[in-house]
C-alpha cells in the first residue's frame, strides 16, 4: 500500500509538471461573481442531501439540508449506504428540473482506495450504455457501482419527468456521488429524450480515460466543483490513464472561485495544478465548505 501510495505520487507529480507549461500557456482563468457562485447553493444542497437515509429524503423531512430546498416533490429514494450508496430522484419546482442525487463515501476510505491501485479502466455495460464507443473507458469500482442503482433510477426519472412535465434533470453528488452523477450524466440521455440535461459535482475524483473525458465535453457536459487542496479531484493518477473532462470550479484558498478551462488545467489556479500529489493536500478540505456548505447529513 504504502509503495503504491508513493508510485502513484510521484508519477502525477510528474504529469503534472511535463503538461503544466502548454496548458498553463494556452489556458486563462476566470474568477466566478458572487452570483454565479451563489447560483449553486441549491444544488450544493441537494448533493448534500444524498448523505441523509433515504426514509428521509423520500419524505423531505432530513433536517436543515432539506429545509434548504423548500417545495421539493420527492419521487423515489434508495440505496443501504455500503453496497449501493444513497440515492434520491424528485422535482424541484423552485429551480424547475428533476433532481436526482447521489450519495458520497468516507473521504480518508476513497483516497485510500484510489492510490492503491487495485482497480482497472473497464469497458460500459452495452445493455446500461447501448451505442456507446467501444474506446470509452471507466474505473471499474465506479461502473459496478452506478450499476446497481441505474435501473431504479431512470424508472424514477421517468416518473418525476411524466408527473411533472419536465423538460430538465439536474443530476449532483459529492465525492463517490459526484463520479456515479458524472455516469448517469451519460446513461441517462441514452434512454431518455426531449429533456436537457446537466450535471453538478463536488469533489469529484477521476471517473474515465480521454475517450470519456471527450465524449462528456461533447455529449453530456459537467461542471465539477473542487474545494482547494482536496486530494480527490487528483485521483487516480493521470499515468494511470485517468482524465477529468472540462468544467472545473476551483475554490481557491482566497475564497476566490477559479473557472479552469479544458481538461485537467495544471495552472496552480486549479485541482491538478494547485494540488501536484496527495503529500500536499488536505483531505479536510474534501467535505467543503462550498460557499458555507459542509458535506453530510
Amino acid at each position: 500500500m504504502a509503495l503504491r501510495l508513493l508510485l502513484s505520487t510521484l508519477f502525477s507529480l510528474i504529469a503534472t509538471v511535463r503538461s503544466a507549461p502548454l496548458l498553463g500557456a494556452r489556458q486563462s482563468i476566470t474568477a466566478l461573481s458572487s452570483t454565479q457562485i451563489s447560483s449553486f447553493k441549491p444544488f450544493t444542497f441537494f448533493a448534500s442531501t444524498a448523505y441523509c437515509q433515504p426514509s428521509t429524503t423520500l419524505t423531505w423531512s432530513c433536517g436543515a439540508n432539506c429545509a434548504a430546498n423548500v417545495g421539493f416533490i420527492p419521487t423515489a429514494s434508495g440505496g443501504d449506504g455500503s453496497d449501493t450508496q444513497f440515492w434520491y430522484v424528485g422535482f424541484s419546482p423552485v429551480q424547475s428540473t428533476v433532481i436526482v442525487a447521489h450519495q458520497g463515501t468516507d473521504p480518508s476510505q476513497l483516497v485510500a482506495d484510489l492510490t492503491d491501485a487495485d482497480f482497472v479502466l473497464t469497458k460500459l455495460d452495452p445493455k446500461l450504455f447501448p451505442g456507446i464507443p467501444s474506446s470509452i473507458e471507466v474505473h471499474n469500482g465506479f461502473a459496478a457501482s452506478h450499476a446497481r442503482s441505474a435501473p431504479a433510477i431512470l424508472a424514477a426519472v421517468q416518473k418525476t419527468i411524466s408527473a411533472h412535465n419536465a423538460k430538465s434533470v439536474t443530476v449532483v453528488g459529492h465525492s463517490l456521488g459526484a463520479a456515479l452523477s458524472l455516469l448517469d450524466s451519460v446513461y441517462l440521455p441514452l434512454h431518455i429524450s426531449g429533456v436537457s440535461f446537466r450535471m453538478i459535482g463536488y469533489g469529484m475524483p477521476r471517473v474515465g480515460n480521454q475517450a470519456f473525458a471527450n465524449y462528456i465535453d461533447q455529449h453530456a457536459g459537467a461542471t465539477h466543483i473542487n474545494n482547494k487542496e482536496d486530494p480527490v479531484p487528483i485521483l487516480p493518477g493521470r499515468f494511470l490513464g485517468f482524465v477529468h473532462p472540462s468544467g472545473e470550479v476551483h475554490i481557491e484558498d482566497s475564497g476566490e472561485w477559479a473557472m479552469c478551462p479544458g481538461q485537467d488545467n495544471t495552472s496552480t489556479q486549479c485541482s491538478t495544478g494547485d494540488v501536484p500529489n496527495v503529500l500536499e493536500s488536505n483531505v479536510n478540505d474534501h467535505d467543503g465548505p462550498y460557499d458555507g456548505v459542509t458535506m453530510g447529513c
